[in-house]
């Protein structure tokens, strides 16, 4: 008998029929003797409709408020599942993200997991229970409800199978598998068996949206292996692991795009010690994300510093960085929120040249200009125009034959 976690996301539970039929699933995989935590995301587009739903009440709705609000979603999924679980003649509990421990420090919308204590679970799996947990959420050492951001019931679902010592976490999903790129752009595009954690970690970041990148993070720490599979069929899916095979470390692995980019210039900014950092640290201090950074060479001591951040953050950064420019002296704000991004990943180019030469003429043939360039070790990134990005996809899967 193993220990499973699964969770499943929006889609696989966006209706009354889907919950019935991912009840019928669990059950079934209850009846070959394996005990099962499932973790839930709210139904479909509750949370988008839920804040919205603020914003008719408030412009500015007190975060803590909104985690309360927030963590309703998933709540309703689990009580419904596992009302469909008994009502198949199962034993089944729903729990909150409180009532299972889930520990999380007090940053409101996006708390981080402190601890995970297992006993209220472990002791409704010695019933024989079908334990339901709602995922995205937890609570402080103060009892105030708390939401884990975007795509946290990823986290949630890692968290509970590593504190309960889980054999593998199944991520099911409206997609069966991770593929080589997105098959809506790439037809061709081929669902790959496995991958290792740094690749996957490389592609949640830089726009492949199946998992989110904290959870990839938490399961190559515990090294849980996660596999990604679809809800509506039985296709065997991905499994995020950190032990793929030679074979496979020698070329591009995946294309990944993001349309969500905007780029702001700082021009014209004074070439001296620390001013980075009087640049950098009031955006962090502002709650902004930035991904790409670019300096220009020094010319008389005036450089031009450019940076990216996703485009809901783009006006906040732009009021902040007006401010930044005339404090230090720079010359003028250039901004663009019309790109995108487009990602070559693979482990195979940590220590075999010619990857980024490639690609760089790949775009260059297509006439697809690239505004900024950033690089990691397995990883190789353009910004381009966002009416570009699609094109860019096609012919660089193409160009590394990611489909052979």
């Amino acid at each position: 008998m193993s220990l499973i976690v699964q969770k499943y996301g929006g889609s696989s539970v966006a209706t009354a029929e889907r919950i019935k039929a991912v009840a019928a699933r669990i059950a079934k995989r209850h009846d070959t003797g394996d005990q099962i935590v499932v973790v839930v995301s709210a139904m479909g587009d509750t949370t988008d409709d839920l804040i919205k739903l603020a914003a008719q009440i408030t412009k500015q709705p007190p975060a803590r408020e909104m985690d309360v609000l927030l963590s309703t979603g998933e709540l309703v999924t689990s009580t419904l599942l596992a009302m469909a679980l008994k009502d198949e003649g199962y034993q089944a509990i729903s729990l909150s993200g409180a009532q299972a421990g889930i520990k999380t420090d007090s940053a409101y919308r996006k708390a981080r997991i402190t601890a995970v204590e297992t006993k209220r679970i472990q002791k409704e799996l010695e019933k024989g229970q079908i334990v339901i947990v709602a995922g995205f959420q937890g609570i402080t050492d103060d009892d105030e409800i708390t939401t884990l951001g975007r795509g946290g019931s990823d986290t949630s679902a890692v968290a509970l199978a590593a504190a309960l010592g889980a054999q593998v976490c199944e991520r099911l999903t409206d997609t069966d598998g991770i593929y080589s790129a997105d098959p809506r752009v790439v037809p061709e595009a081929k669902r790959l068996a496995e991958i290792g954690y740094e690749e996957m970690l490389e592609l949640a970041t830089y726009g492949n949206k199946v998992m989110q990148p904290r959870a990839i993070e938490l399961a190559e720490l515990y090294h849980i292996p996660i596999l990604v599979a679809s809800s509506f069929n039985d296709n065997p899916g991905t499994l995020i692991h950190g032990g793929v095979s030679m074979e496979i470390r020698n070329k591009v692995r995946s294309i990944a795009a993001d349309m969500d980019v905007a780029k702001i210039t700082i021009v014209g900014v004074p070439d001296k010690p620390g001013i980075a950092a009087s640049i950098f640290v009031p955006l962090a201090q502002a709650g902004i994300s930035i991904d790409t950074i670019v300096q220009n060479a020094s010319v008389n001591k005036i450089t031009d510093l450019t940076f990216t951040v996703t485009k809901d953050q783009m006006p906040e950064a732009l009021k902040v960085s007006k401010g930044l420019a005339k404090k230090i002296g720079a010359k003028d704000i250039a901004a663009d929120a019309k790109l995108g991004k487009v990602s070559i990943i693979g482990t195979g180019m940590q220590n075999t040249p010619g990857f980024a030469a490639k690609m760089f003429k790949t775009l260059c043939d297509k006439g697809i200009n690239i505004e900024l360039i950033a690089t990691s070790e397995i990883r190789i990134t353009c910004i381009i125009a966002e009416d570009k990005v699609k094109e860019a996809v096609r012919s660089l899967h193409q160009a590394f034959e990611v489909e052979e």
